[in-house]
């Protein structure tokens, strides 16, 4: 039985990834701050700022899936807050592959979250693909030395492979759920201009990626991990009102409403652009919910059982 260690492995994807790998007959260990024990896992402390990781974690580990980061929609953009979103994704990265570069490891491949605001926030008719540059903005240089940070372990021959992640849909936590709530109050709108497409994932399919990811010898390099079904704000929302028999309303929640309330970080809500998802596909990869419709449909009747 193969062993995938996880960073991460208690967030909202890292819970539903360890589930859905036990599932699929591998050993499940996770990374943690803690001594804590998950249930049905093998934990392991880490520190990164002493930079210290249980030895075993990296002995027994036969691939390993980096998904530790603090929160991009978390808090304000302030500039202590930025590093921290940059430290807790590269500095943690540099650790595991010292690590593994000292205790001469032979890992079979190193899985890497990364997102698709490499791209950068920006609202265009253009359709980004994984050969495209990184942004000039503070999401697109994150992603930049997140994943150079991943690539790394491509020096120690080690097969390196990156998921650029698009809105996570899971009624776990993250976006949809704040999404939800005010059309299910019968106060669904647009945000901003509306026009801003939201690149999504239903967190089922992200996880077979992840899954894929660690099967497919052939995969490696950056994958976009979003679903083929480009829907705008506009769209989106008007589809969750649909879906919940609720009425859609105008006018749009208006664009200096959601920068005074988030600051910069308004620019994750009120930007986006399409982002391709061929690359995944051609690599064979058969989404479930390939359409906005079913994965919303599939997320709502969850919520009611």
């Amino acid at each position: 039985m193969k062993t995938v260690l996880i960073t991460g492995g208690s967030g909202i994807v890292g819970r539903h990834l360890c589930k859905k790998l036990k599932e699929k007959g591998f050993n499940v260990a996770i990374l943690s701050r803690t001594n804590k024990q998950e249930a049905d896992l093998t934990g392991y402390k880490w520190n990164i700022e002493k930079k210290e990781i249980d030895k075993k974690a990296i002995e027994t580990s036969d691939y390993i899936i980096h998904l530790a980061g603090a929160n991009i929609g978390d808090k304000r953009w302030s500039k202590k807050r930025k590093q921290l979103i940059i430290d807790s994704r590269v500095k943690s990265a540099q650790l595991i592959f010292e690590k593994i570069k000292k205790h001469n490891k032979n890992l079979k491949a190193f899985i890497s979250a990364s997102a698709i605001g490499f791209y950068g926030t920006t609202t265009s008719d253009k359709i980004y693909t994984e050969i495209d540059a990184p942004a000039n903005d503070f999401l697109g240089k994150t992603c930049q030395l997140w994943e150079e940070a991943a690539d790394r372990f491509k020096e120690l021959g080690i097969r390196t492979v990156k998921i650029r992640t698009g809105v996570v849909l899971t009624i776990a936590g993250g976006v949809f759920p704040k999404m939800l709530t005010p059309v299910k109050l019968g106060l669904g709108s647009a945000l901003g201009n509306g026009k801003q497409y939201i690149p999504w994932i239903h967190i089922d399919d992200l996880c077979e990626i992840y899954v894929k990811g660690i099967e497919d010898i052939e995969m490696q390099g950056a994958y976009n991990a979003v679903a083929p079904d480009n829907k705008t704000n506009r769209e989106f929302t008007q589809v969750l009102a649909r879906e919940l028999n609720k009425p859609f309303w105008f006018p749009n929640v208006p664009a200096i409403i959601l920068k005074l309330m988030f600051g910069e970080m308004s620019n994750i809500i009120l930007q986006g652009s399409r982002v391709s998802a061929d690359k995944i596909i051609a690599a064979g990869f058969n989404f479930k919910f390939p359409n906005i419709e079913g994965a919303i449909s599939s997320l709502i009747v969850s919520c009611q059982t």
